[in-house]
């Protein structure tokens, strides 16, 4: 990355481009939510922290018991003055994407946007009995 040279001291620069580097301004870096896992009896649950978005915003999908939750939110902002114009444009995505273990049902899994808080059911399927219980008798 080139930055302008800040101060013709090396370190000073090393310093500041390490900084900025680290900055998302600066650097391509994708946006990750607070997450929740949680698991009871009956089910998970998957809970995204994630304020100011509405639930079109989010795209939901289970290919190969990999579940995806993924957005991409755009935002333009523009104030026209007599003397200026003054413009932002911001793009907030994430994507994250969970292997679900083998006793899910994959048919019932729900999902719901609150209050900025995006919660994934992901229910269980009801255990099949087909322990087999046989005592052997020694020959």
């Amino acid at each position: 990355m080139n930055l302008v040279k800040w101060n013709q001291n090396p370190l000073f620069n090393d310093l500041f481009e390490d900084l900025f580097e680290t900055m998302p301004l600066y650097k391509n870096q994708r946006w990750s939510p607070a997450v929740n896992i949680k698991e009871n009896d009956s089910s998970y649950g998957i809970e995204f922290a994630i304020p100011g978005f509405n639930k079109e915003d989010f795209k939901i999908n289970l290919e190969n018991n990999v579940l995806t939750i993924s957005s991409e939110r755009e935002e333009k902002n523009e104030e026209t003055n007599e003397k200026y114009t003054h413009k932002e444009y911001s793009l907030r995505s994430f994507s994250r994407s969970f292997t679900l273990p083998k006793n899910v049902d994959a048919e019932k899994i729900s999902a719901a946007y609150t209050d900025g808080l995006l919660i994934i059911d992901i229910p269980k399927k009801a255990e099949e009995n087909n322990k087999l219980i046989k005592e052997i008798a020694i020959k």
